[in-house]
């Protein structure tokens, strides 16, 4: 007969774990952040400057607010120092800037900039900061489209920032927020109002995507439909640049997957000689070919006028090569030093469209080496972050995670794109070279480690795995 007894051996039923609301408000909240960096020019051409520095420097304010109260687990010690000795160098600068004013403003951006990725980095565990980077890249994504196809639909014509008033006479397109392309085969600009930054940001979205679709995450066929999109807008950017850092990408992603096969010491030498090949062949084909290769895609021989900027540019730099003229990224045209200065399309240049000559101006060969070290270690420990196996005891056969792959290709993007534009220096260029240096040294394996699990545990991540 059976007997029934009020002692059980199993668990009484439990409701699920969730996240706690403070932490998904966190989330949200680094959302937000990457959104404002990726978003970058977005936020002047919708708001104007005034408005924009208002939101740049209350988030860093918050955020740092938000670092001191939460205190997540940092190992001090590991910390990016090539790109805070960039910081430190840029700030010194100012004492013998020939544009004072402009070097304490955009200084002041750099620093906030550089706060938020170690903030956002801090905070996130590896899984959070690509699911938080993803949801960002969406916002970018979609309010892109919907702006373009809004002026197109609605509007109908080509809008000014702020849509103010289209001035009298003629106008060169350069000046438009957007030129309103979307339904007639041009170039579209999206939120940022500028092709040759929505073409890498589409890229990136793609890699992102990809890589959540790799690790398994839920709603598929939404990260299909979002990648499609992206690679839409990619397109009708028709950035010769996104091009080339998608190529660039696409050869180290191969050498990540080849380099992840092999099992045997001197097994990657080969791989590494083909990759080098490969790489210089393909830098030094692109240089000599740039005047058919760009053509061929609908652009001027000489860079779209970026060869005549860089001469203008480094004729000045080497007047004073050792410490430079004093940061300022971006230039600021309203200053008398850079107003007129150099003009491209009837509009003050903002930059030098190459990082290194841009450097090479504002902080000298000292600055260059700066960044030069700071992009190597960033590179170098993105690489092994990538290619090499999970292993922190005596077991070999951990499995690899997608996720492991996004620093280096963002990595390949970057580098790129410092060839043809100023943009990695600043805004999401620079805050995610500082926080995946930063995050590779505080966590090398992705969910091991104090930072990881400790985030992990307050947001039930590991009973939800283990489940």
């Amino acid at each position: 007969m059976a007997v029934h007894t009020k002692h059980p051996a199993s668990a009484p039923p439990e409701a699920p774990v969730r996240e706690k609301t403070g932490h998904l408000m966190l989330r949200a909240w680094c959302i937000f952040v990457l959104f404002t960096a990726l978003s970058g020019t977005a936020w002047v051409h919708a708001f104007g400057q005034p408005t924009a520095a208002v939101v740049a420097i209350g988030s860093g304010v918050l955020s740092l607010l938000l670092w001191l109260v939460i205190r997540p687990p940092v190992q001090w010690r590991r910390l990016p120092m090539f790109a805070l000795a960039y910081v430190l160098w840029a700030a010194l600068s100012i004492a013998w800037s020939a544009w004072a004013q402009t070097s304490a403003l955009t200084w002041l951006l750099l620093l906030i900039t550089t706060l938020q990725a170690l903030f956002v980095g801090s905070v996130l565990t590896w899984r959070e900061l690509v699911r938080a980077i993803a949801s960002a890249l969406k916002w970018v994504v979609a309010l892109s489209f919907l702006f373009e196809l809004f002026v197109s639909v609605v509007i109908g014509h080509a809008v000014m920032p702020g849509f103010q008033p289209r001035p009298e006479g003629e106008v060169d397109p350069i000046v438009y927020w957007s030129r309103d392309n979307l339904l007639d085969g041009g170039r579209i600009q999206g939120i940022v109002g500028n092709a040759n930054l929505l073409g890498p940001l589409c890229l990136l979205a793609i890699i992102v995507f990809a890589i959540r679709l790799a690790a398994g995450a839920p709603r598929r066929v939404l990260l299909w439909l979002w990648i499609a999109l992206s690679g839409f807008l990619m397109f009708r950017a028709g950035s010769a640049t996104a091009y080339v850092a998608a190529a660039a990408v696409a050869v180290a992603l191969v050498t990540v997957l080849l380099m992840r096969r092999a099992r045997r010491p001197g097994e990657r030498t080969p791989y590494y000689v083909a990759y080098a090949v490969v790489g210089v062949g393909g830098l030094v084909a692109l240089w000599f070919l740039r005047g058919q290769l760009l053509t061929f895609v609908g652009r001027e021989s000489d860079l779209t006028g970026r060869e005549g900027i860089w001469d203008v540019v480094l004729a000045k730099a080497w007047e004073n090569p050792w410490v430079g003229w004093g940061f300022a990224t971006p230039w600021n045209p309203a200053d008398p030093a850079f107003d007129g200065w150099i003009i491209d399309h009837g509009q003050s240049v903002m930059q030098a469209h190459n990082m290194w000559v841009d450097v090479f101006l504002q902080l000298g060969v000292i600055g260059v080496v700066i960044v030069g070290l700071t992009y190597l270690a960033f590179v170098w420990r993105a690489w092994f972050f990538a290619v090499d196996r999970p292993r922190w005891d005596l077991r070999d056969d951990r499995p690899y995670s997608a996720l492991s792959l996004l620093p280096t290709l963002v990595g390949a993007i970057l580098l790129v794109q410092g060839i043809s534009e100023s943009s990695p220096l600043l805004l999401w260029g620079w805050m995610f070279v500082v926080m995946f240096s930063f995050k590779i040294k505080q966590s090398p394996h992705i969910g091991v480690g104090p930072a990881e699990q400790t985030l992990a545990i307050e947001r039930g991540e590991l009973t939800k795995q283990a489940s």
